[in-house]
């Protein structure tokens, strides 16, 4: 049995399906994946601060957070994203992410992080504004967001609706050096805060999007018993762009952690045997 612990970025820009017990799979376009959930067993949290949930909470399979809701309140207890923990010592950038055509965000990560936060998002291309303390980064977010006319966030499905339509590279660069320009026009930002000069860096090749298929539908949630199999074609975010036997199919691999898998040879021939929501509509059954 392996327990997943999550997809991360390494410092290289290569996605890593990382196990419990510290074990990881480089993932690389081409590579065959092919995982069943171990029949009769339930998702369960996976506890928070790299203590394990003292109760096992059985966690829905649709979360893409297996956390409980006592986990997930002692995760965010001390948390930059939850402004819980505003004495973080750390520099920080402000950084704009482009995802789309007009799917900008304002955000901001920890100088040491480098472009991981970007990468774990699945943003397309970026540039960065600023650079600072945390409180002052976070005031400029704030600005921003409300100056630009910027959400916080952008779901995911909006984000998987567009990867196989972007506009070429120097539209994307384009895009956001007129945010920038509009950002650092700006004359409320925080003394504190160093403003950057533009330069826009982009993910697609990095995700592997040029090879990209539009897809037929997202694994909805995994069950016990069901299987996923299929050709590796791109990774962007947490997100594994499946070529399987009815076609591509996106993996949300936030919904893999929880649950006990194994390897599964059924899973090769690449029909998902589990819920699928089909893009355009929503499929209750097994695909």
């Amino acid at each position: 049995m392996w327990r997943c612990a999550g997809l991360r970025w390494d410092a290289a820009g290569t996605p890593v399906l990382g196990w419990e017990g510290g074990r990881g799979s480089v993932l690389a376009p081409g590579k065959r994946i092919a995982f069943a959930v171990a029949a009769g067993t339930e998702r369960t949290c996976v506890g928070a601060r790299g203590n394990a949930c003292p109760v096992r909470a059985a966690v829905p399979g649709r979360r893409t957070a297996a956390r409980c809701e006592e986990c997930a309140r002692l995760d965010r207890a001390h948390s930059v994203a939850a402004d819980t923990a505003p004495d973080d010592p750390r520099p920080y950038h402000v950084y704009l992410a482009w995802f789309g055509p007009g799917m900008l965000k304002v955000g901001i990560t920890a100088v040491e992080r480098g472009r991981a936060r970007l990468l774990e998002q699945g943003a397309v291309a970026f540039c960065l504004l600023g650079r600072g303390p945390l409180m002052a980064a976070r005031r400029a977010e704030e600005l921003l967001r409300t100056a630009l006319g910027v959400p916080d966030r952008i779901p995911y499905d909006a984000k998987r609706a567009v990867r196989t339509r972007l506009p070429g590279a120097s539209e994307r660069a384009a895009e956001l050096r007129e945010l920038h320009a509009r950002a650092s026009a700006r004359g409320e930002w925080p003394e504190s805060l160093l403003r950057l000069p533009f330069a826009a860096a982009d993910h697609e090749d990095v995700f592997g999007l040029d090879r990209l298929r539009p897809a037929v539908g997202a694994v909805g949630e995994l069950v016990p018993g069901g299987a996923v199999g299929g050709e590796l074609l791109a990774a962007a975010g947490p997100d594994l762009h499946l070529d399987t036997a009815r076609g591509v199919v996106v993996l949300d691999t936030r919904l893999l952690p929880g649950w006990e898998l194994t390897a599964a040879d059924a899973a090769a021939d690449g029909v998902p045997e589990v819920p699928v929501r089909e893009f355009g509509g929503v499929q209750d059954g097994l695909f």
